[in-house]
C-alpha cells in the first residue's frame, strides 16, 4: 500500500520505518530539510528495537508535500495535535478524494483538519480517522535513527464521517491490523491518553523537572499520589464518555499499570526499563504541556462542561497549568468546543454532524 507519512517526530519516524519494512511503499515527508539530511541523503531510517538494528530503505524521502501526498491510500499524521493546523493548511491544494487521513492519536483532529481543508478549498472527498494513542512507544537515537520499544497492541479508532467509517477502517487496517471500530470521532478524541497521564505527570513532577537536567516522570516520577491523580482523572473522562452514550471498553488508563489488556499491552515495564524517557521536559514548551494540557485537557473540561458531567480534577489540573504558566490555557486553546464552535451544537446536531460530516 501507498503510505505516506507526514512529520519528524519520534511517531513518524517510528511509522515510516515499520511500515516500510512490512513491505508497504512509504513516503515520508518533513519540512525541516536542515534536520532532514541524513535521511534524505540515504532515502532509509536506522530501526532499533527487540529484534536489533538495521537500515530501512524508504520509497522517498522529501520536502515536497505534493509528492509525498500523490496517490498515497493512507495519509498517516503522527505529530502533535499542535501541529494539525498548519499541516491540513498544507495538504488542502493535494489531498485527493479516496484517500484517508489518520491522526494517531488526534485530539479531535479528525473534524479539525477536515473543517480547515474544507475552508481552505480543498476536496471534501478524503475520510479523516484517529485513535487514542501513537502505535508506538518510540524515541529517536540520532537524526536518522528511531528505536520502537512497543507497539501497540489495540488501537480504538473513530471516523469522521462516521459513515464512511468502515471503507476508512479497511484502509488503515492494512497498515494497523490492530485497529477496531469505535462509534465516531469524538469518541476516539475521548480515548486519547495524552492529556490523561501526562499532566498528573509534569505537574506533581513540576519541582525536579525544574531542578534536574533530565528526570524520567514514568520511572521515579511515577507515585502513588500521583497514579491517584491519574485515576481520578481518567474516572471523569470515562464518566464523559458514559453520558454521551459511548460503549466499553474506555480503555481505562490503570489498565496500563496493572494489566495486559490496554492499548499496548503490557508496556509500562519495558517503558521504564529502556531509559529513552529519561529525558528533558521545559514545562513552557515541551508537548506534554502544549499539547496534552493547552490541547487535551482543555478539550477535555470543555466536552465535559457540554455534557453536563463535572470534571474537577481535569479543571483543577488546568487551572494549575494555566497558573505556573501565566496564561490562561483554557480560554486561549484553539481546541475547546467553543473555539471550534461546537459548543452551540445540542446532542443531536453533534451526532448528526459526526456522522454525516461537514457537507450534511
Amino acid at each position: 500500500m501507498r503510505i505516506a507519512v507526514l512529520g519528524g517526530g519520534h511517531g513518524s519516524y517510528a511509522a515510516a520505518a515499520d511500515l516500510a519494512e512490512q513491505g508497504h511503499e512509504v513516503r515520508l515527508w518533513r519540512r525541516d530539510a536542515v534536520a532532514f539530511v541524513p535521511v534524505l541523503q540515504s532515502s532509509a531510517l536506522r530501526l532499533k528495537d527487540v529484534k536489533g538494528e538495521r537500515s530501512v530503505p524508504l520509497a522517498l524521502a522529501t520536502t515536497d508535500l505534493g509528492a509525498a501526498l500523490r496517490a498515497a491510500e493512507l495519509v498517516l499524521v503522527p505529530t502533535p495535535a499542535t501541529a494539525q493546523a498548519d499541516l491540513a493548511r498544507a495538504m488542502a491544494p493535494h489531498l485527493e478524494r479516496e484517500q484517508v487521513v489518520f491522526c494517531p492519536p488526534g485530539t479531535f483532529g479528525s473534524y479539525v483538519m477536515a473543517a480547515i481543508v474544507r475552508a481552505a478549498g480543498g476536496t471534501d472527498g478524503p475520510s479523516y480517522a484517529e485513535t487514542g494513542t501513537l502505535p508506538y512507544l518510540a524515541r529517536k537515537h540520532a537524526p536518522d535513527m528511531i528505536a520502537i520499544t512497543i507497539r501497540a497492541k489495540r488501537l480504538p479508532v473513530g471516523v469522521f464521517p462516521a459513515r464512511r467509517a468502515g471503507e476508512a477502517l479497511e484502509v488503515i487496517r492494512r497498515a494497523y491490523p490492530a485497529v477496531h471500530p469505535i462509534e465516531d470521532a469524538l469518541s476516539a478524541a475521548l480515548m486519547n491518553a495524552g492529556p490523561i497521564i501526562h499532566p498528573p505527570l509534569i505537574l506533581m513532577n513540576a519541582g525536579p523537572l525544574e531542578h534536574f537536567e533530565r528526570w524520567d516522570i514514568h520511572n521515579e516520577g511515577t507515585q502513588p499520589a500521583i497514579r491517584s491523580v491519574t485515576d481520578a482523572l481518567d474516572t471523569e473522562r470515562i464518566r464523559v464518555r458514559e453520558a454521551l452514550g459511548y460503549a466499553p471498553t474506555h480503555y481505562p488508563l490503570r489498565d496500563h499499570y496493572t494489566t495486559d489488556q490496554w492499548m499496548y499491552g503490557d508496556a509500562h515495564d519495558r517503558l521504564t526499563q529502556s531509559g529513552d524517557w529519561r529525558e528533558r521536559i521545559d514545562l513552557r514548551t515541551h508537548r506534554y504541556m502544549r499539547e496534552d494540557v493547552a490541547y487535551g485537557l482543555a478539550f477535555l473540561v470543555s466536552v465535559a462542561r457540554w455534557a453536563g458531567v463535572a470534571a474537577p480534577v481535569a479543571s483543577g489540573l488546568l487551572a494549575i497549568a494555566s497558573a505556573a504558566l501565566g496564561e490562561d490555557l483554557f480560554a486561549d486553546s484553539p481546541r475547546t468546543l467553543e473555539a471550534l464552535g461546537l459548543a452551540r451544537l445540542d446532542r443531536a446536531a453533534m451526532g448528526r454532524l459526526l456522522h454525516e460530516g461537514l457537507a450534511a
